[in-house]
């Protein structure tokens, strides 16, 4: 099997393999790693079809981490796709008004971000024994919502590791906050700051980047990684659910082996549906990848126009996980589509730091021509939970509502029928107001607990363990801090 190495999106640096870019998480130069080239499928879609999720998750993540034993991956994938997941599919089909829903919500804490959450603890431990990495890694990771209980679920006790998140103050849900700061485990430290998510994350990278603090943590023991979806080991798993979904489609005679679906995905800091791309590349039957965006439409007009401009008002919306306006993980398909040009990528992201906005060449948005991007306001979002509840008795969470209202529009728009795959990113449990108040159901005078058993009655679903375990849990951190105080912050919990 060919080797695949990891470059930096911004430079020529010599490139490393897969286990040390997921230790770095982000490159030196501030570049994000991509493999030197994208893999194909060496097994037949058919044999996938044969194969449960584990199986799957095997079979693709070695073609990306080829610097990982059999015994080692397999032995990370068993330990974090096991009963941590409600259902043994870990991604369940289900079929909606002609769509079918991809549910990624099945694990400890009902997002999406469980699917790679759960095993990169795993594969970071694994890569630090590898690479005979004696210092304690510290993961530092900003979330719009649902990265960080999903970080900090995953990383809670592990040996060798501390984990600090950053979040929004006033920009999650009651559900994603109490998740976050009822979170066990002397390893643990939450943080909401007084700014939104864009500023959590723009600290974060500036903290990754600040070489004098690298220098303190290194002689006091520590070095820093990432769990957001900067970095490959939080990518390479997602890619996996794609696979997976089109093999079930194929298992039960949805389609005919070879025969395109199109895939849907609500979209913010854009990882999920670039992993989506890389599946695409890797020679999985995907048509068009469809963006969704909500009213922070930033990625709807960047494919509108080839211009991405986060100089716009940030909204608050109800599906706050997209409420974001620097999608970090677009610089990995800039660096595609400008033919792998670290030079051009560096000088486009460059722009983007200092004016906000960056422009691509017209060649660069005919290689787009695999993406439509569109998006839904607040009252398209609600509609949409409500339709899909009055026509099928199916209740989908804030963020899969954005993709199902896109996706009708695709079909307006261009009349194409293909089988598609929604990618449905939350429970409807974490965002229970929002979603009882579209289904016409919510009460102003109830708590987001009893509008949690409310909507069971109604959807016919048990309340999630993961609510149910939150509901008298104590709150266990209550830090707040400005953004200018991150690095303090840090310093503080790690007391150097």
């Amino acid at each position: 099997m060919e080797e695949v190495l990891y470059k930096s999106t911004r430079s020529r640096k010599e490139p490393v393999k897969a286990s040390e870019a997921i230790l770095k998480g982000l490159s030196e130069d501030g570049g994000l790693f991509v493999p030197d080239h994208i893999p194909a499928l060496d097994k037949s879609l058919a044999a996938f079809s044969k194969m449960n999720y584990q199986e799957t998750a095997y079979e693709v993540m070695k073609l990306y981490l080829t610097d990982f034993t059999e015994e080692e991956l397999k032995n990370c994938i068993a330990k974090a796709y096991d009963e941590k997941f409600d259902t043994e599919a870990i991604a369940p089909l289900t079929e909606a008004e002609g769509a079918y829903y991809l549910e990624l919500f099945h694990g400890a804490t009902i997002a999406f971000k469980d699917m790679a959450l759960s095993i990169l603890p795993h594969l970071m431990t694994t890569a630090a024994k590898k690479n005979h990495v004696k210092d304690e890694i510290v993961i530092l990771t900003a979330t719009s919502g649902d990265t960080g209980k999903a970080a900090l679920a995953g990383f809670a006790g592990v040996e060798g590791t501390r984990i600090i998140v950053f979040y929004p103050k006033n920009g999650v849900s009651p559900i994603q906050e109490k998740q976050m700061v009822t979170q066990k485990g002397s390893n643990t430290y939450v943080v909401g700051i007084t700014g939104n998510f864009d500023d959590a994350q723009t600290g974060v990278k500036r903290l990754f980047g600040d070489r004098e603090l690298e220098k303190e943590l290194a002689e006091a023991g520590f070095r820093f990684s990432s769990a957001n979806s900067i970095n490959i080991g939080r990518l390479v798993p997602q890619i996996v659910y794609y696979v997976y979904a089109y093999a079930r489609l194929l298992a039960e005679g949805r389609i005919t082996e070879g025969e395109n679906i199109n895939v849907v995905v609500p979209t913010g800091n854009f990882g999920n549906i670039l992993a989506a791309f890389y599946a695409k590349n890797m020679g999985l039957p995907i048509g068009r990848l469809i963006c969704a965006s909500n009213d922070n439409k930033v990625l709807y007009d960047f494919f509108a126009t080839g211009t991405y401009d986060r100089n716009r008002e940030f909204v608050l919306t109800s599906s706050p996980s997209m409420d974001i306006l620097i999608s970090s993980n677009l610089e990995r398909l800039i660096y595609r589509i400008a033919g792998n040009d670290e030079e051009k990528t560096a000088e486009l992201m460059a722009a983007l730091s200092s004016g906000g906005k960056y422009e691509i060449t017209q060649q660069m948005r005919e290689a787009l021509s695999d993406f439509y991007g569109n998006y839904a306001g607040e009252e398209e979002t609600a509609a949409a939970i409500k339709k899909l509840y009055t026509d099928c008795g199916y209740v989908i969470d804030t963020h899969t509502a954005v993709a199902s209202a896109v996706y009708g529009k695709y079909k307006t728009d261009t009349q194409d029928m293909t089988k598609t795959v929604i990618a449905s990113t939350a429970s409807p449990y974490k965002f229970t107001r929002s979603v009882m108040d579209a289904m016409g159901e919510g009460s102003s005078d109830m708590d987001d607990f009893a509008l949690a058993d409310a909507l069971s009655g109604l959807s016919g679903v048990a309340v999630p363990a993961a609510v149910e375990e939150i509901r008298t849990a104590p709150v266990l951190h209550n830090h707040v801090c400005d953004k200018e105080e991150m690095k303090e912050v840090v310093k503080k919990f790690l007391g150097v």
